[in-house]
This record gives structure tokens, C-alpha cells and sequence, in this order.
């Protein structure tokens, strides 16, 4: 009795043992798979094209990857392909958690804040030539022609509401606190309103639509592109500085892959500036690198 028991045990200590092997195999495998960096799929492989996903929002840039980046990178081996996204949030999140690879719809102010308050490893590969915010009205012909009281509409996220309003105070329509970020002002930052203009902030993708409620709307570029105003039908266009430029993004541990290197490198080459002066974003504004 005695002798069969610990048989048993044995066996049942064999089984166990064998059980949690295979439990550690698993579970390293599992491990293995989860820690696989996206870096490893924007490597080239000789012979064979590795396709790329850009998230990108309504407007120029995904018409730009098209167009122009992807042409010239499939010399490289990759191949792109775009995802459109109907708002500002969810394309650096999507590229946070590797869902896409790339995206092209921001400026690097709202690159900077956007990561910082939602703790994303992201950074820009470089710029691009971008369609400044404008400001339109379907009432007014000129910014001198707008009327005490009149309602402006801007954008409701905290760097393109910082954005316009520094537009707005280029155009002497509103004066801004002298102690404050520029980057980071909103409607309370406002010193002084001389024209008593009501601001309204709302999602930066319905300001074009707004202008059918509204006196004055300031306009993204990349939602006045996709709403089909003429850049030279705005009251007024934005003086870009380096940080309302656009700018390309992958994920920061992606920056030095293959794809990476190949697009730090194309941004800053004279065969982009070459196609872009023979496209339709040839009167864009251009990067400060350039």
C-alpha cells in the first residue's frame, strides 16, 4: 500500500511538474509574441514590399500620402496605405497602441501637448509643407468689415484654440495676456476683445460647417481643404511658425527602423520638395528645414 502511493505521488508529482513546464512555455511564448516591437514589421525585407498604415484625418495630408510620400517610398519598399479618422484624438492613440503605424493629420504643438497629457511615447520623423488656418466668413469680405458683437467660432481642442487665438491677435481682433503660453491660451487668457467678438468653441472638424451659423470661422487647414474653401477666399491666413507646422509621426521606439530612417531621410530631400512643387500642395506653407 505503502509502495503504491508513493507511485502515485510520484506520478502526480511528474504530471505537475510537466503541467507547469508547459505552462511556462506558454506563457513565455505568449510573453514573446505580446514584446514583438511594431519596429520589427517596418523593416525592409529584400525582395518583398512592406506596407505601411498612415492614420490620417479629413482634408490635405491624406490625399499628400497618396500623392506624393507614398510614390517615393516604394522605391524604398514600402507600400502605403491610409486610415482615415474623423477627429484629432484617435489617430495618435491608434498609433500608440500599434494598430496603425504612422500618421500625418497634427502640428507639432499638438503633437507635444496631445502626448504629454495622455503619457504617449510618439515623435515626428519631420515636416511637412502645411495649409495654415485660415479665418472665413460667408458675411464679411474683410477682417476690418467685422461688426461689434459678431460670432466666431474656433476650435474646441486645446492647441488649435491656443492656435486661433494667436491668430485672432494677429490680426489685432482680440490681445492676449502678456504673461501666458501661447501655445497653451484659451478664451480666459482673452486681455482685451475690442470688437466684443462672442467665441464659440466647437469640434475643429464642424468649424467649416459652421459657417452657416456663425459670422467668422477659424479653419484648420486640413478641414478647410476637405470643406473645399479657397485658401484665398479667407478674411486672412495664419503667419506658421514651427509649431503649426505638420508633421510626420511614428512611434518613438519605430524611429530608427528602416521605414524610420527612410522617411527622416525623404522629408528633407530635394526630390520631395521637387514633387511637391508640381503638385496641388506646391503654395502650402513650407517647413522650417527646408
Amino acid at each position: 500500500m505503502t509502495i503504491t502511493i508513493a507511485k502515485k505521488s510520484g506520478i502526480k508529482r511528474i504530471a505537475a511538474a510537466v503541467l507547469a513546464a508547459a505552462t511556462l512555455i506558454s506563457v513565455a511564448a505568449c510573453g514573446s509574441g505580446n514584446s514583438t516591437s511594431v519596429s520589427d514589421s517596418l523593416n525592409t525585407t529584400k525582395g518583398k514590399t512592406t506596407t505601411v498604415t498612415v492614420g490620417v484625418c479629413a482634408g490635405p495630408y491624406g490625399d499628400m500620402v497618396k500623392k506624393v510620400i507614398a510614390p517615393l517610398l516604394k522605391e524604398d519598399g514600402f507600400e502605403l496605405k491610409t486610415k482615415l479618422f474623423n477627429d484629432y484624438v484617435q489617430p495618435n492613440k491608434a498609433l500608440a497602441s500599434g494598430s496603425i503605424q504612422a500618421n500625418l493629420f497634427q502640428h507639432g504643438n499638438y503633437l507635444k501637448k496631445f502626448t504629454a497629457d495622455n503619457k504617449l511615447d510618439l515623435t515626428s520623423l519631420g515636416q511637412t509643407p502645411t495649409l495654415g488656418l485660415g479665418i472665413y466668413s460667408k458675411k464679411y469680405k474683410s477682417i476690418k468689415g467685422i461688426k461689434d458683437g459678431s460670432t466666431v467660432s474656433i476650435a474646441n481642442d486645446g492647441s488649435n484654440l491656443a492656435r486661433s487665438l494667436g491668430v485672432l491677435q494677429q490680426q489685432g481682433l482680440v490681445k492676449l495676456k502678456g504673461e501666458v503660453d501661447a501655445t497653451k491660451a484659451t478664451v480666459d487668457d482673452i486681455a482685451s476683445n475690442p470688437k466684443n467678438l462672442k467665441i464659440k468653441t466647437i469640434d475643429a472638424a464642424q468649424l467649416a460647417r459652421s459657417l452657416d451659423t456663425v459670422d467668422v470661422a477659424l479653419v484648420p487647414g486640413n478641414y478647410s481643404w476637405a470643406a473645399k474653401l479657397d485658401p484665398s477666399s479667407a478674411l486672412a491666413l495664419e503667419k506658421q511658425d514651427d509649431g503649426v507646422i505638420e508633421v510626420f509621426v511614428v512611434r518613438t521606439q519605430d524611429v530608427d527602423s528602416d521605414f524610420g530612417k527612410a522617411v527622416k531621410k525623404l522629408l528633407v530631400s530635394q526630390k520631395f520638395k521637387d514633387a511637391i512643387a508640381k503638385s496641388e500642395f506646391k503654395d502650402f506653407g513650407k517647413p522650417t528645414t527646408w
